[in-house]
């Protein structure tokens, strides 16, 4: 029908034939004499249902008029009666749909102007009655009146009489009243007391009335556009909650508004979304005014406050001003422009088609000056995009590292939709193609100069992702362009940025992160988004390492199910996480260690995996029943957790494997403290202690000293400590223990764990202080529990070894290895069963061995070293052991089972001679199992040499030279100088080995001291041979050349075994020591690496002595970046290591370890006789190479002055290397060659110096230099001589200071580089140093030319003086060296042994100057062996004849904690070594300051993930 006006014309007159209202009771009544309400409400009712059955148009209108008149009275209108009224609404409805579209009076009064301002104002009451009784009573379906209330509401809706309201004059009040009224029914409680609900229909017929009232009415009143708009604010959780107080029915929050996330949205929501997609175009007119005060006018306030020169577009990315928050909304502005940006999100996902005048004002906020509303403006554009409301995103993925099973990509639930409406992303339209100028507009946001702005862009980026638009897709281009912009984001220069990102990509679910991200490339990949995630891990803030690195674990973790059953492409994008996570060990730094065990326990391999119980079909969750009932309720935890350790070991690169043992190896080594530590708590008692109370607290003290030093604030680790200490909570001691003893299962280790931790924040009183102390414990505990190395998982290790289930049995015998090497009494219980299978498996003439044997044999060997007793001592077993003895493959696995039948048997006499004759019985080259033989040979020679009589000693001796190393089957046609590496080793190299290992044993293993030089002899000069004559044997040089690099490098590294004995020690010459020392310069990199593996091990252990520390210096000219890098890494954690035992000496005594120090002189003398020395200018700058690269590492401002006067020294005394000594009054060509390198090295110093802005101090005392390489100058004139004379050229002096400006720039982080991201210096190719590469090993006799040219005359200028050294008096300097020779002409300079030399060398003694006594600094090394033992340790052998340290190969060294220099003023700044000299006779008080080496790495404001930058693992001293 059409809609009635105020204004329609008049009525026609009806046909007298139609019917009219028959009803004709009166129901008004005069004042006084009111209608008893009874009676009214029949004559109502009787009214009302007339009317009902009344059709429109089918009446006489004229018969209303008398009853219309009656109804709008006041008397019915404002009657106190709810009946009265109800029924009233109800005729009234009834009368304006039976007379639309005319009112129910006459024309006449119509054009009675009074009469039309009485209809009016009648209107006006009907409406009044209408809107403010009947719709409040629609809230309660239990009224009494609850049908004439809904047929009201249905005669509104169906007849649209509602649009009357814009007729009346001064409607907005009315109009605002039925907004406020329906909103309100709906929103209120959906339910009554008696549980009755409200009827949808009152929805639908609200919707229909409210959308009529919209559509008609020009211009809908603000306060009725804010109620429309605040219903969008119901989904906002925060919102909800305080609107839910507001109920109608007594604070009742709406049942239907508290379960919101498992049912539909709220019925106010739906209307309002329901009446802007209705109405469009008048909405969002309406909705552009609502914003367009709040947003426009905070743009503009903002923008107009700030100065004009200011007012750059932030876009730029250039100016970066420190107004740009100037002139923004105050606090209160700012709360409420978040709300109304929340409208926006909310507003997008219910009705975009209202928000088309909007966008361009959000769109120009992107542009605003002020930094918040350009930070509200891109987060809202981001929610908008990704269909975010204003509930806020949906909840993030369930990503449980520790849930099994573990996430499938093919499984159906892994990614279901939300059930929460309010949060579920939703976008009724692409976003970019509606809004294609905003989106490019917003994208722009990445550029924005300000650090929150991107790391808000991040955040939405990552939520369109992840919500592929909210839902309307994104094309493939558009999404790796966005996915290429998150992986440019995880770079960024700020570290906020940086956090956001990492944020980000935890935010994805499994199938969108394989899907999606996997596209860019995995962790290994550059420039993907895992593999930049993974850069991140080494971040220089900590925050963004403590952010980076549980979300890369967790990734793995998550991906180890798809990992486990074989999916590749999971494999290729996420296999390598582990090793980026470990490999941030070789960082130094403390924190990233702490960090590195938690995610270790707590994402790798959570101690939570697999939440299930061992052999139970219960569970903890859902899944995992789910997974138990599937299995018949068998399923082994154990075995699921061990197959998780294996494929973490599996995929390990080789460095990060390293970092994975020796985290293991810790365990023993820390245990030991761990166990004094508490038995010290138990002495100390809580502070109350009868008896030696001091001796009690000094231990405590230092234990607690070294426990802290291991952890990034030692000074709260301190605390700590000590509060745990003062607790005195015995069980929290044996629940420690519990986690060391190698008894306990996983279960029990994990359950005393959680208990300590329980138990540390129930007993501490304050919160923080309970979570500082938790924290520094579990550190603690982390390091010292069994947890991998446990003995539950020794059975599934053992299974995996022989079944090679899922290709593990590689790594399972390599950690069951690695078990029997570090803690074999974890095997003690599954020995036996190790045995069986080696029994089992033993080879014979026609059969071989299994592959995986050599491992169990090494376990073996290794447990029986220990527990020998354990061993089977069955026939069957001893014969399992000579059949590998005789047939094993490889070799090794025979020389492991030599090992355990000299541990464990009984009859170990009887038995070496049986094996000896098997052996030697028909021996010939490429005979049954000969190589098996030789290696048994071999050991049997190292174990055993008493027990070989000498027929079969000869026996061995001939078969090992004549038949083996002196033979070349296979000779070359290659020329003669050919050299090379091949990648495998045929038979006869593999032949050759083991007989020269035959050799070295059989003199490892002399006891006869006096007669060893002679026995040891020959080899030595064998190993001489080979070393330099690089490999080469035979006589006719036609050895293969891939044969000539296998044994120079076993040659170097047999010696480096030999020298870890000490009188093998000292029959290494210094020539031979010079030889050797150059195989670091090898031409081929794979001999240089070896050599280099096996000495930095060696010296590690201290199984060398000191003069071995000069051999790593030659690797400064090292073309392989990775070499160089472990090789700087590995002496700057040898020099920090060596600082802090100096600092943990000081004390009374006046001598300190100066060990790194010292070898400056020994380096000078290994580059005199360098087979590529010349004093050719150009040659000797290239030879201060050598020297800058020692005191990049080793030198400090603290230790350069000793640095210094080392190498002063050095040119005071002669070459003791030479066999042909000069006369007195001349020096050598090689005398000279030390002179040239001295001057080299104190003028590389002293730039060295200038260029750092330190300070040389003046040593009173002097330091003997090792007797073995130098002599003394007798003659105190050519003394005067050479100490006046300056050795270097012209031109060295500026070449030197060249070099060395451009080695520190090309040494200083991201120098030359404009930084791009953290990440990007370290993808791209490192530029090798000009200089030399590889040098080439000269003839013995070098170049003639370089000897002619070493002769021609230097400058006679006198030696420079050190700049900036203070003296206190100027003395003579003929007096000074009279002194400093006065105990030289009393010492013989007779050979010794390096040992004495290095004593003197690495031990200070500081004299006064002008002091009678003044001599040479004595050889005393006594105050460091008290702590560290002696540096050159007589080697001790376990049961398998391999030395402890050879163990494990690729041994690594932890971290030395880092030291911090004294700030000292430079004024006030002493020397090195600085004594308070008296000049009375009276003895000098002597202090001594310790010299300390600078951090390894960056300081806590400096930091750096490069390479060349990093420290090795912590040292175990």
């Amino acid at each position: 029908m059409a809609p009635r006006t105020a204004a329609a014309a008049p009525a026609v007159e009806e046909s007298q034939s139609m019917p009219g209202l028959q009803f004709n009771e009166p129901l008004s009544w005069r004042a006084g004499k009111p209608i008893p309400v009874a009676d009214l409400l029949r004559r109502l009712q009787a009214l009302s249902r007339e009317m009902q059955e009344m059709e429109q148009d089918e009446n006489e209108r004229d018969s209303f008029t008398a009853v219309a008149k009656e109804l709008a009275s006041p008397n019915l209108l404002t009657h106190k009666d709810k009946g009265v009224r109800a029924f009233t609404a109800s005729c009234l409805v009834d009368i304006l749909r039976l007379c639309a579209p005319d009112a129910p009076f006459t024309g006449q009064q119509l054009r009675n102007a009074r009469k039309e301002n009485i209809l009016l104002i009648r209107l006006q009451d009907i409406f009044n009655l209408i809107i403010s009784n009947i719709l409040p009573a629609l809230s309660d379906p239990s009224h009494a009146y609850n049908n004439q209330h809904l047929y009201v509401l249905n005669s509104l809706a169906q007849v649209k009489s509602i649009i009357l309201l814009a007729d009346i004059p001064s409607a907005e009040t009315l109009i605002d009243n039925v907004f406020k009224y329906c909103f309100d029914v709906l929103s209120g409680p959906s339910k009554t007391s008696d549980g009755e609900e409200l009827q949808k229909s009152v929805e639908m017929h609200m919707t229909e009335m409210l959308v009529c009232l919209v559509d008609e009415t020009q211009a809908l009143p603000p306060d009725a556009v804010d109620i429309i708009v605040a219903q969008f604010l119901r989904t906002d959780p925060k919102a909800l909650r305080v609107s839910g107080g507001k109920s109608k029915k007594n604070g009742v929050i709406d049942e239907k508004q508290s379960t919101l996330e498992l049912r539909q949205l709220p019925p106010a929501y739906s209307m309002a979304k329901y009446i802007c997609n209705a109405c469009p175009e008048k909405m969002a007119r309406y909705f552009s005014q609502y914003f367009n005060e709040v947003i426009v006018d905070a743009s503009k306030s903002s923008s107009q406050k700030i100065p004009s020169k200011n007012k750059k577009r932030h876009s730029d990315g250039l100016v970066d001003s420190d107004d740009e928050n100037a002139g923004g909304p105050n606090e209160e502005g700012l709360l409420e422009l978040r709300k109304v940006h929340g409208l926006l999100r909310e507003l997008w996902r219910a009705c975009p088609g209202v928000l088309q005048n909007v966008i361009p004002q959000l769109e120009a906020e992107l542009s605003a000056e002020n930094v918040q509303l350009r930070l509200l403006a891109t987060e809202t554009f981001g929610d908008i995009i990704s269909g975010i409301g204003a509930a806020g995103p949906p909840v993030p993925p369930n990503m449980d590292p520790a849930a099994y099973p573990a996430n499938a990509l093919a499984d159906p639930t892994e990614h279901t939709a939300s059930l929460n409406l309010a949060t579920k992303p939703s976008s009724p339209q692409p976003f970019p193609k509606a809004h294609p100028q905003a989106y490019s507009n917003y994208l722009g946001r990445r550029q924005d100069k300000s650090p929150l702005i991107r790391a808000a862009w991040t955040t939405g980026i990552g939520r369109i992702l992840t919500t592929c638009a909210g839902g309307a897709g994104l094309s493939q281009q558009e999404e790796d362009r966005l996915i290429a912009e998150l992986a440019r984001m995880l770079g960024d220069a700020d570290d906020k940025v940086r956090i956001a990102a990492v944020k980000v990509v935890a935010s994805f679910s499994f199938r969108d992160l394989i899907s999606k991200l996997g596209r860019s490339g995995g962790v290994d990949d550059a420039g993907s988004v895992l593999a930049t995630l993974a850069e991140r891990v080494k971040d220089r803030k900590h925050l963004v390492r403590q952010e980076a690195m549980p979300v890369l674990a967790r990734l793995w973790g998550v991906a180890v199910g798809e990992i486990s059953a074989g999916n590749e492409q999971v494999h290729a994008l996420l296999g390598g996480a582990p090793s980026k996570i470990l490999n941030t060990h070789y960082t130094n730094d403390h924190e990233v260690m702490v960090l590195l065990d938690r995610v270790f326990f707590e994402q790798l391999l959570p101690l939570s995996y697999p939440p299930v119980k061992a052999k139970s079909s219960k569970s903890v969750n859902g899944s995992s029943q789910g997974a138990a009932e599937s299995q018949g309720g068998t399923i082994d935890p154990d075995k699921i957790r061990t197959e998780r350790i294996l494929l973490l070991a599996r995929d390990l690169d080789e460095r990060a494997k390293r970092v994975f043992y020796i985290n293991q190896s810790r365990q023993p080594m820390l245990s030991p403290y761990i166990s004094t530590f508490l038995e010290r708590c138990e002495e100390y008692n809580g502070g109350v202690m009868d008896q030696n109370e001091s001796q009690i607290k000094e231990h405590l003290t230092k234990l607690i000293k070294t426990f802290a030093a291991r952890l990034p604030n030692p000074q709260q680790a301190s605390a700590d400590l000590w509060k745990f200490a003062k607790m005195h909570d015995r069980r929290s001691y044996q629940l420690i223990r519990f986690c060391m003893k190698p008894d306990s299962d996983y279960r029990t280790v994990v359950k005393a764990i959680r208990e300590l931790t329980k138990r540390i924040v129930e007993i501490s009183p304050s919160t923080t202080a309970s979570n500082s102390l938790v924290d520094t414990l579990t550190s603690l505990v982390y390091q010292i529990s069994l947890i991998v190395y446990n003995k539950s998982h020794v059975p599934a290790i053992v299974e995996y070894s022989r079944t090679d289930e899922k290709s593990l049995a590689a790594t399972a015998h390599e950690v069951l290895r690695q078990i029997s090497s570090q803690t074999p009494e974890v095997l003690k219980a599954h020995v036996q069963e190790i045995c069986k299978t080696l029994q089992d498996e033993a080879p014979t003439a026609k059969k071989a061995n299994d592959a995986g044997a050599i491992d169990n044999l090494k376990a073996c060997a290794s447990f029986a070293s220990k527990y020998p007793k354990e061993i089977p001592q069955d026939p069957k077993f001893r014969q399992a052991m000579t059949s590998f003895a005789l047939y094993g493959s490889p070799a090794e696995a025979a020389k492991y089972a030599v090992s355990v039948i000299w541990a464990a048997s009984d009859k170990k006499e009887m038995l070496v001679r049986d094996l000896v004759q098997k052996c030697l019985k028909d021996f010939r080259y490429g005979g049954e199992g000969f190589l098996s033989r030789l290696a048994t040979l071999s050991q049997l020679m190292l174990l055993a040499p008493n027990e070989i009589d000498q027929d079969s000693n000869d026996a061995i001796l001939e078969i090992a030279i004549k038949q083996i190393l002196m033979q070349v089957r296979e000779p070359t046609r290659m020329p003669v100088d050919a050299y090379e590496w091949s990648s495998t080793i045929d038979t006869e190299a593999l032949a050759k080995s083991w007989a020269l290992k035959t050799l070295v044993n059989r003199i490892r293993s002399y006891d006869d001291v006096d007669g060893l030089p002679t026995v040891a002899a020959p080899v030595y000069q064998l190993l001489t041979t080979l070393i330099e004559q690089n490999g080469e044997l035979d006589k006719a040089k036609n050895t293969p050349p891939s044969h000539k690099s296998r044994l120079r490098l076993l040659a170097a590294r047999l010696y480096l075994k030999l020298c870890k004995q000490k009188p093998h020690e000292s029959l290494l010459t210094p020539s031979v020591f010079n030889a050797l020392a150059v195989v670091a310069q090898d031409s081929i990199r794979e001999v240089r690496a070896g050599f280099l593996q096996r000495l930095k091990k060696y010296l590690h252990h201290q199984k060398l002595p000191q003069r071995f520390y000069a051999t790593p210096f030659l690797f400064a000219f090292e073309p392989n970046d990775q070499i160089r890098s472990d090789v700087t890494t590995w002496i700057k954690s040898r020099a920090a290591a060596f600082s802090n035992v100096k600092s943990q000496q000081l004390g009374p005594s006046t001598k300190v370890s100066t060990v790194m120090e010292s070898i400056i002189a020994r380096l000078i003398s290994l580059l005199a006789h360098h087979p590529d020395y010349a004093n050719e200018p150009e040659d000797l700058v290239d030879l201060s190479r050598y020297i800058i690269f020692y005191l990049q590492n080793v030198a400090t401002e603290d230790n350069l002055s000793l640095i210094y006067h080392i190498a002063q020294r050095v040119k005071a005394c002669r070459d003791a290397i030479s066999s042909t000594p000069a006369p007195d009054a001349s020096s050598t060509e090689a005398d000279d060659r030390l002179y040239h390198l001295s001057d080299l090295a104190q003028i590389t110093i002293r730039k060295y110096e200038d260029l750092h802005n330190w300070t040389i101090q003046t040593l009173p005392g002097k330091v003997r230099l090792p007797s073995s390489i130098f002599s003394e100058i007798k003659s105190h004139s050519e003394a005067q001589r050479i100490a006046e004379h300056n050795y270097l050229f012209e031109d060295v002096e500026a070449g030197v200071e060249n070099v060395l400006k451009a080695t520190l720039r090309a040494s200083r982080p991201g120098h030359g580089k404009k930084r791009k991201s953290e990440g990007d210096a370290e993808r791209r190719e490192v530029k090798k140093s000009k200089g030399l590469p590889i040098r080439k090993v000269a003839g013995p006799g070098g170049s003639k030319e370089r000897r002619a040219a070493h002769k021609r005359t230097a400058t006679t200028s006198k030696t420079p003086k050190a700049k900036k050294v203070t003296e206190t008096k100027e003395q003579d300097s003929g007096e000074r060296r009279r002194s400093g020779r006065a105990k030289l002409v009393e010492k013989s300079y007779a050979e010794r042994d390096s040992e004495e030399d290095d004593e003197e060398m690495d031990m200070v003694n500081v004299a006064p100057a002008g002091d009678e006594g003044d001599s040479d600094l004595d050889a005393d090394a006594q105050a460091e062996r008290s702590d560290t033992g002696n540096d050159h340790k007589v080697e001790t052998t376990n049961g398998d004849g391999q030395d402890a340290a050879d163990e494990d190969e690729d041994a690594l060294e932890e971290p030395a904690p880092k030291t911090t220099p004294k700030s000292m003023s430079r004024s006030k700044r002493k020397s090195t070594i600085s004594p308070e000299v008296t000049k009375s006779n009276v003895q000098p008080k002597v202090t001594a300051r310790a010299t300390r080496s600078k951090a390894p790495i960056r300081g806590e404001a400096k930091a750096t993930t490069s390479d060349e930058e990093l420290s090795d693992p912590p040292d175990s001293d």
